[in-house]
């Protein structure tokens, strides 16, 4: 059969696609800008039919009835890889779990787990080419592995999708059925960042050299480090998520990517979140490739880069070098993503380095987020074996290797000033350094 004519027997109503969803299934997910808004709409609408559907997402951006309705409860249970701001309200309602995890081994341990059972999934896509092929366009971190366990594969087609470059293709032939809606992408704004961040920022550049090959992680403070780095040369890109600033150094000149071990001349990412920018930029850039999660987040991929320095953030820090950046005390926030993994990787680089950035207080200044232990029921993402560099916008610690009185010392110096002596005080009474 002609590819084109293939496309048009497989496409359905939106409606009906989701009604090929039954109870007691599992439905997987495309994540972040490459969810299906117009599959997950439906979804809700449909509750009445349906009882215990299990739901795996990762960073969900819309806000759908079937996570948000208190009256879904019992035909919905969502489990979640990394929470976004709908999952905190609801996580409380007990109908929504998250799933811990390294990203780079996240869906095959989860399918391992799980026996390889996935009925159906639901993800976005361009529109055929000639050939039948397709792109699966803005993310490409777990979403092959969920296609290729499926049961069941349905894709949204979306005009207004960027054509990706890399591992994103797919064929008609591959895929069960087909909706389409053409609809504006999800963006991810660009906050200013604030005076500590930028701070943050500057010191973070401080220790990024020419040739240096960058992963930035999600948030404020890597954006605020873009400015500060327009006078570098030859840097390259190796990450999870593409972002706004990196076209911004790309069109400065500052990224280049010849310097780069792995991929070189090409930024290398699993998917890219951010404005209609990013998105232009990354539509059949032969400068820019999409490979899957097990790939990019690979510590052992990461390492084989030369000078790779990955960029993250955090929520709290104790003086033993614990982070946390997924749960405020018992509440969970978010996840561990790829932290842990780019993380590990840039310390197996020669000359590698691992970043760990944060405000030093939160809740407006009156607590610090450098503690002596970690807040009661607090998540740890990155173990203190595997601390490397620590800054705030009163410094940076270098903690890789010292003991935990020097790294107490280290950190209490990077604190706010209106904490350090109060940190002193309660390390020394806890036992933790019994003289400092």
């Amino acid at each position: 059969m002609n590819p084109l004519d293939e496309y048009k027997s497989k496409l359905i109503t939106i409606a009906e696609a989701v009604g090929k969803v039954k109870s007691h299934q599992t439905l997987s997910v495309a994540m972040a800008a490459s969810e299906p808004p117009g599959l997950l709409g439906e979804l809700g609408n449909q509750r009445d039919r349906l009882e215990d559907v299990k739901v795996w997402v990762c960073l969900p951006l819309g806000a759908y009835s079937f996570v948000l309705d208190p009256g879904m409860d019992g035909h919905f249970f969502i489990e979640n890889w990394f929470y976004g701001n709908a999952d905190r309200k609801v996580h409380g309602e007990g109908r929504e779990s998250y799933i811990p995890n390294n990203l780079h081994q996240a869906a095959t341990k989860k399918l391992y787990a799980t026996k390889n059972k996935v009925n159906v999934f639901f993800g976005t896509a361009t529109p055929p080419d000639s050939r039948g092929y397709m792109s699966l366009s803005l993310g490409l971190v777990m979403e092959k592995q969920l296609i290729e366990a499926a049961d069941l594969v349905i894709l949204e087609i979306n005009e207004n999708l960027p054509w990706t470059l890399g591992d994103t293709q797919i064929h008609i032939s591959e895929v069960d059925y087909v909706v389409e809606n053409n609809v504006a992408i999800t963006e991810l704004q660009v906050t200013p960042p604030t005076e500590a961040e930028e701070k943050i920022g500057r010191f973070i550049a401080d220790l990024i050299e020419d040739g240096s090959t960058l992963q930035l992680g999600i948030g404020g403070i890597p954006n605020a480090i873009t400015p500060f780095l327009l006078d570098r040369k030859d840097l390259g890109i190796h990450t999870e998520m593409f972002t706004d600033g990196m076209v911004d150094l790309y069109n400065a000149g500052v990224i280049t990517n010849r310097k780069k071990t792995l991929w070189k001349g090409k930024m290398v990412g699993a998917f890219a979140l951010g404005t209609k920018k990013l998105y232009d930029f990354v539509n059949n850039n032969l400068g820019v490739e999409f490979q899957q999660g097990c790939v990019t987040n690979d510590p052992y991929v990461i390492g084989k880069n030369y000078r790779m320095i990955s960029i993250n953030t955090a929520l709290q820090i104790d003086v033993f070098g614990q982070v946390c950046s997924q749960s405020i005390g018992f509440k969970h926030f978010s996840g561990t993503g790829g932290q842990l993994d780019t993380h590990r990787g840039a310390q197996l680089s020669n000359q590698g380095r691992g970043i760990i950035a944060l405000r030093s207080t939160a809740k407006n200044g009156e607590i610090s987020t450098i503690m002596p232990i970690l807040s009661e029921g607090a998540e740890v993402t990155i173990p203190s074996h595997d601390i490397d560099t620590v800054v705030t916008e009163f410094g940076i610690a270098d903690l890789k290797g010292l003991c935990v009185r020097d790294r107490a010392l280290a950190l209490i110096n990077i604190a706010h000033p209106k904490f350090r002596d109060q940190l002193k005080s309660e390390v020394m009474r806890l036992g933790i350094v019994p003289k400092i």
